[in-house]
């Protein structure tokens, strides 16, 4: 408040005779000293500083990196439930040790980029609206798409189209077991699994689920050679004169004997049988579905804002 005396020392209140000051409009007010300012400044930022550390204790700061904070209230949720409590704290510090390295590099990043490099805006508008219309379309397939494949359709697929069903790799139908030297009546095996009547091949299954380490039965589906080679230790550089020159095959080593029957098999760059594409052009079918729904779409959403008279374009078609 101004000082009540104007011809001594206020002692009481600090001021002298030489603070009294005259406003222009003529009323007196008093000034208060450097000293006394600075101190006034540096009081409240102490304040300051004092009243943010008790901001940022309130709101549990849990990490810092230049002027980013990291808050307890973003840790939330990133632990699953059930999570033991050991395992909560090594989610917990992982996720914290990853934010302050990524703001970190990103500190160093917008450092050391002009502003127009550190402009994504125009990135972001166009990543968000990619995004928004995936998950769309997403939902459209999801919801509307017609996943009934039948066996004619697949045919005729197959049939239309058998220019873009050349085989890259040879196939074979096999059949072939691994067993140990010391099973009983390997005689009788070799016979078995060489004979094409139903009372040995069944007499072959049974032997071969007691006493063999591996077997594959399924010799009505075609099988890529390479993947027979990954179980069989064939020696065979030239494939196509191996299939074309071997059926029965034995193969002994120290402890097993590998038997193998091939009972069919096609080259590469030949046409593909369609029981080996059939699952391939299910999928394929499906594709083209799923384009088809997703252009329609596209169409009648460009239709219904043109009806709705939402669209105008002031660059004219030449």
């Amino acid at each position: 408040m101004p000082c009540r005396s104007t011809s001594r020392c206020c002692k009481p209140c600090g001021l002298s005779k030489r603070t009294v000051l005259t406003h222009p409009s003529g009323s007196r007010s008093t000034a208060i000293p450097p000293l006394l300012a600075g101190l006034c400044l540096v009081l409240l930022l102490v304040s300051c500083k004092k009243q943010a550390r008790q901001e940022a204790v309130s709101e549990k700061v849990v990490a810092r990196v230049y002027d980013k904070y990291l808050y307890a209230e973003d840790l939330r949720n990133i632990v699953p439930r059930g999570t033991s409590k050991n395992d909560s704290l090594t989610i917990i510090r992982s996720y914290v040790q990853n934010w302050i390295q990524q703001q970190s590099v990103l500190r160093r990043a917008e450092d050391n980029l002009d502003d127009e490099r550190k402009n994504v805006d125009r990135q972001l508008e166009e990543y968000r609206n990619s995004l928004i219309t995936y998950i769309y379309e997403s939902e459209l397939v999801k919801q509307k798409l017609d996943t009934a494949i039948g066996d004619e359709e697949i045919e005729k697929y197959y049939n239309d189209h058998q220019n873009n069903f050349q085989l890259k790799n040879n196939i074979i139908r096999v059949l072939y077991f691994k067993l140990p030297r010391t099973a009983p009546k390997i005689d009788k095996v070799k016979n078995w699994y060489k004979s094409g009547q139903e009372k040995d091949r069944k007499q072959l299954e049974e032997y071969c689920y007691q006493f063999a380490s591996d077997y594959y039965f399924n010799d009505e589906e075609w099988l890529l050679f390479d993947e027979l080679l990954k179980k069989v230790p064939i020696e065979a550089y030239d494939q196509e004169h191996y299939l074309r020159n071997n059926r029965f095959i034995e193969i002994p080593d120290s402890n097993s004997i590998f038997f193998v029957n091939i009972q069919g098999f096609k080259i590469k760059e030949s046409l593909s049988p369609l029981s080996f594409e059939r699952d391939n052009i299910r999928n394929l079918i499906l594709n083209k579905r799923k384009l088809d729904l997703i252009s329609e779409m596209e169409k009648d959403a460009y239709q219904d804002a043109l009806q709705k008279q939402e669209i105008e374009n002031w660059i004219s078609n030449p």
